[in-house]
């Protein structure tokens, strides 16, 4: 049974034990959460302007708004500010600064009624990041920039917490995809012919669990968990960020979610850099996971 803890202070080690039993954690709007959120709201309304941003797609073509999102997302992903304010974001939540790593922050973009659903505004299908070569110790972190609403965020699905999903994840090597397919996202518009992971059986996905906050509330989630993106219906554009954190400890150990069904390749571990000092994952650690994870699936893929 999947619990939802909000604004709970159960420290850091406490915090992680649940996530890796498939527990998930709300916290409220804070300084530090909302200086990021509008960080990205500023870069946001500067790529649209003079357009409203929530409204832009109804008055661009759809190659012109894929264009300024391939200028928009590296710009936030990449400035330094962007990466002082997480830091800050993380400090205030309680994670230990020498022992927590974190992932470059992406800004998502969930454009309404299916204006834009594939490449730089990919539309994810129901998924867990560990398919994608995530370490079973991930731990995400999703912020809406502007309203949410129930017909424009993400759900999850944790009846699949403890059940296996056959899969396409032995396809994918993290590694391989740097190399080939995720550099070129901002061409694919209409169709999307990148293979990335997906279920390969049929999924009930209803009933789901949605969460709402206000924005700059943070929901912290195991990167096992089973979530996708749900076709916005709102009218308006959704802009989230999200990023990624490890623990150091966890990944040397082997700690985290149980693996009941991912059996890429590669690792994103060499992605993280330590919250104190931007040191990155030592490269020994990195290497334990190149050929997948050290936590084994139970059973290959079907």
């Amino acid at each position: 049974m999947t619990a939802i803890f909000t604004d709970v202070d159960s420290g850091d080690a406490a915090r992680r034990a649940s996530l890796y039993e498939g527990d998930l954690f709300v916290y409220s709007p804070s300084a530090a959460s909302a200086a990021l959120c509008g960080f990205a709201r500023q870069l946001i309304g500067e790529a649209f302007d003079p357009l409203d941003p929530e409204r832009a797609q109804f008055e661009l073509p759809v190659e012109r708004y894929a264009t300024l999102l391939a200028g928009l997302k590296p710009r936030f992903i990449h400035h330094a500010e962007t990466r002082r304010l997480v830091r800050d974001l993380l400090r205030h939540l309680g994670f230990d600064e020498t022992t927590t790593y974190f992932d470059v922050p992406r800004l998502r973009s969930s454009t309404s009624h299916g204006y834009l659903t594939t490449g730089i505004a990919y539309a994810f299908h129901p998924h867990r990041d560990t398919w994608y070569s995530a370490p079973m110790c991930q731990v995400n972190l999703w912020l809406p920039v502007f309203a949410a609403r129930p017909d424009n965020i993400m759900a999850f699905h944790p009846r699949y917490w403890s059940r296996a999903v056959p899969n396409s994840s032995a396809r994918y090597d993290y590694q391989r995809w740097n190399a080939t397919s995720r550099f070129n996202a901002a061409q694919h518009i209409g169709k999307d012919t990148r293979e990335q992971p997906q279920a390969l059986a049929p999924l009930e996905l209803e009933p789901d669990l949605r969460i709402v906050t206000p924005v700059a509330g943070v929901q912290l989630f195991s990167a096992a968990q089973l979530h996708s993106s749900i076709p916005n219906q709102s009218g308006r554009t959704r802009f989230s960020i999200d990023f990624r954190i490890v623990n150091l400890d966890d990944a040397a150990a082997g700690i985290g979610a149980p693996n009941l069904d991912s059996h890429c390749t590669g690792t994103s571990l060499g992605d993280f850099l330590r919250v104190a000092d931007l040191e990155p994952i030592p490269p020994d650690i990195v290497q334990r996971y190149l050929p997948g994870h050290p936590q084994r699936a139970p059973h290959p893929p079907e």
